[in-house]
């Protein structure tokens, strides 16, 4: 493409998930048509590059009219040179999420009957943006893909070509992989988070779009690290709507499991941390993995024990690692503060005595679990595992509950015997002894808030 020609804005989205070229049928586009779509702004097209058994990318080109931008579109003629020079035709941006959403429409909604039982199946996807507007540099993409398990790759285009000492142009391409999301997973993330990463929006802002960011956020954004930054880049930052979202959204799943309608009490988040520093001294575990971090009050509860002599602490997001460094403060000797998923195997895990898992399995979903497993018991092998989870039979306790699970972000919730099957599976399979204890208070009928299992490998022999 010649120095000063337009280049379109495109959206790749590509698997090797074999056969490859069942993401036709997923979304709903026959790899051997090219197909156009009329949009209001200008049009839309969707082709594809590659289809064969080994990998299937299909590309969503858009092409944005600029004449069609201009507020004298349908009335008086602008006299404004910005509503006719500028970014917009040539970045992906919210015209691009528009587009998303009418073109991939029914694979966003998780529809589909020649193949439904890959729609709620991961499968490994590579979404490719070309030109996307990240005025504040790589910061801001990363800290809202990363900590949704995307692993995020970003070229940075100069302003001129010819003059590097001109620096960036502000315009990005990027990259993101995974193979723990689902195709409707993944269009819902970039339908949300196109406008986000632009922080521009062509169109009203509105109640409705309160209502279509709680609609598309659902399972994922209440505990997201970067969910404000989030809802007010998505809704214009118009204080009423943001104060609004975060009002229906606290992102905090303590108040609701400790809100059982009697009298205060010791809080069950602090009956956990006590429960699980017990079981590590008892175990003599001098180094601890904890993993699934989040902003570390378990990492600031093990600091003011001296017998922990190392704890290394692992999350996804960077975001929370941030607010875990701050709670780590003057003991930085002690703690080691780790970026990464335990969806993939990790040696920076291994020579550990111990391992928590404190309420993260249930984020997950169980279709992953697997993976966790593997990483942890298989490869990081600690002498000692402790993990915890809700008692789903314990939410019948929690008055006016509404939600299907208790937090939103919840992908399943055990109850006992459910918890109590899969601890011994996993005990079995990885040379494991398993312990089944509660936390809290327990219900006659309902059993404890909170289920713990304490795993201890066994002796070769």
């Amino acid at each position: 493409m010649s120095k000063g020609e337009k280049t379109p804005t495109t959206l790749s989205i590509s698997t090797t998930h074999r056969p490859a070229t069942d993401l036709g049928y997923l979304l709903h586009k026959h790899p051997d048509r090219v197909q156009d779509f009329p949009l209001a702004f200008g049009k839309a097209q969707v082709h594809y590059p590659q289809a064969s058994e080994e990998q299937c990318r299909a590309v969503l080109v858009l092409d944005v009219d600029p004449v069609r931008l201009t507020p004298g579109n349908r009335d008086a003629p602008s006299h404004l040179l910005h509503d006719y020079v500028n970014d917009r035709p040539y970045v992906a941006a919210s015209h691009l999420a528009v587009a998303l959403n009418q073109v991939y429409r029914t694979a966003k909604s998780g529809r589909c009957e020649a193949r439904p039982e890959l729609v709620n199946t991961p499968i490994p996807l590579r979404a490719e943006l070309r030109s996307l507007p990240a005025r504040r540099g790589e910061d801001i993409p990363r800290r809202i893909l990363e900590p949704l398990g995307y692993q995020v790759e970003m070229e940075t285009l100069p302003l001129d070509p010819d003059f590097p000492q001109l620096g960036d142009a502000g315009i990005h391409n990027l990259k993101v992989e995974s193979d723990s999301h689902t195709l409707p997973e993944l269009l819902r993330h970039l339908y949300v988070l196109l406008p986000v990463l632009d922080n521009h929006k062509h169109y009203w802002i509105g109640k409705a779009e309160l209502e279509n960011l709680e609609r598309h956020g659902e399972g994922w954004l209440d505990q997201h690290p970067e969910r404000e930054l989030i809802s007010k880049r998505y809704l214009g930052f118009r204080d009423s709507l943001t104060t609004e979202f975060l009002a229906r959204h606290p992102g905090d799943e303590e108040t609701m499991e400790d809100e059982t309608g009697g009298e205060k009490k010791e809080s069950l988040h602090q009956l956990r941390i006590q429960a699980i520093i017990e079981r590590l001294q008892r175990a003599g575990a001098h180094s601890v993995l904890d993993l699934g971090c989040g902003e570390g009050r378990l990492i600031e509860a093990l600091l003011k024990e001296d017998s922990f002599q190392k704890i290394t602490s692992q999350d996804v997001s960077q975001g929370t690692l941030s607010r875990a460094r701050k709670r780590v403060g003057r003991e930085e000797s002690r703690v080691n503060l780790l970026h990464g998923s335990l969806l993939f195997p990790d040696p920076r895990l291994e020579g550990h005595a111990a391992a928590v898992l404190m309420e993260v399995v249930e984020h997950v979903g169980q279709g992953k679990l697997e993976l966790v497993e593997m990483a942890v018991f298989g490869q990081a092998q600690p002498r000692t595992i402790i993990v915890t989870t809700p008692n789903r039979e314990w939410n019948a306790v929690i008055p006016d509950m509404e939600t299907k699970f208790r937090h939103r972000d919840h992908r399943f919730e055990w109850d006992r015997r459910e918890f109590r099957e899969w601890a011994h599976a996993v005990a079995d399979k990885h040379r494991y002894a398993a312990e089944i204890l509660p936390v809290g208070e327990e219900d006659p009928e309902h059993g404890p808030p909170t289920q713990r299992v304490v795993f201890t490998r066994k002796q070769p022999g």
